[in-house]
């Protein structure tokens, strides 16, 4: 049983860090000159902490889908559920950096938050704790919404 967990574990891993994996590509290749020409908002963080901030919140999202699958005796629909916010979450990045289309990737974080949110109701009626470790990157994606927001207004 031992081996089956740490192997889910690393299955999820792998596939939420991939996630991270193609938007930190497509964020590094496309982001300059670009991202540095936009008029900012006073608010905006430094661009060192995007990477701590995300490489974290990937991994309290794999802890989060790993815990309730094994809580939930392994719901395949929840991983479905998953697997489609995880594409909203990549897809974020390439139409931001990309495509450089602030509009599009504003409505697409704004169905990426509607997925988290109802991750986290889902993840409420499994594991207490899924839920609980889904509520930073909820937070950080409401705050994002603001800073994109801001980036569409400003430029």
């Amino acid at each position: 049983m031992l081996k089956n967990k740490f192997l889910s574990f690393l299955i999820f891993a792998l596939i939420t860090y991939s996630a991270s994996f193609i938007g930190s590509i497509a964020t590094i290749t496309y982001k300059e000159p670009w991202y540095s020409s936009l008029t900012k908002a006073s608010f905006n963080p430094p661009d060192w902490i995007f990477a701590p901030v995300w490489t974290t919140l990937y991994l309290f999202m794999t802890i989060a889908i790993w815990a309730a699958w094994h809580k939930n005796y392994r719901d395949v629909n929840l991983v479905f559920y998953y697997l489609i916010h995880l594409i909203f979450n990549t897809t974020w990045s390439i139409v931001f950096f990309v495509f450089h289309n602030i509009l599009i990737a504003l409505f697409n974080l704004v169905i990426l938050i509607f997925f988290i949110i109802f991750l986290m109701f889902k993840f409420k009626k499994v594991n207490n704790i899924s839920f609980i470790l889904m509520i930073p990157y909820l937070l950080w994606c409401l705050y994002a919404l603001i800073l994109n927001s801001s980036l569409f207004i400003l430029n």
